[in-house]
């Protein structure tokens, strides 16, 4: 997993504190990111306000990337905003996943028309229409 950081102006402890945050997020992960990208941009410039945008992006295989953006005043607030936001939409991923694995798979049926003959009396079988049935109008 590479850790990239930009727009940090030569701050080097909020940089160890940022790869040592991401590398601790993704420790007990299954699926490990192959990139993360943090950047920091400071909208209004010297004018000061609450104007510093960090934006994490996350790079994991076999799924679609993940983008996160939150602004604070300092860089340290905008990372931990975006960090909590990126941990949540982590575990919300994780859950999506979970349930779907739960879900009747394609051979349910198939399992339960193997079953023994006392249990085929309670399903109920309805001849399907052709498809050429179900199309035909009557005018």
């Amino acid at each position: 997993m590479t850790i990239d950081i930009d727009g940090l102006r030569a701050r080097s402890t909020l940089r160890a504190f940022i790869t040592r945050k991401i590398a601790a997020m993704f420790s007990g992960v299954t699926t490990r990111p192959l990139a993360v990208r943090v950047g920091f941009v400071d909208e209004n410039g010297p004018k000061g306000g609450v104007a510093i945008r960090c934006g994490i992006n996350v790079d994991l295989p076999r799924r679609p990337p993940i983008h996160i953006e939150e602004r604070a005043a300092t860089e340290r607030l905008a990372f931990d905003g975006a960090l909590d936001a990126l941990q949540h939409r982590m575990e919300r991923q994780r859950g999506k996943l979970r349930a779907e694995r739960r879900r009747p798979k394609k051979y349910f049926l198939a399992k339960r028309l193997l079953m023994p003959d006392e249990t085929l009396d309670k399903l109920e079988t309805r001849a399907r229409p052709s498809r050429r049935a179900v199309y035909r109008k009557s005018a």
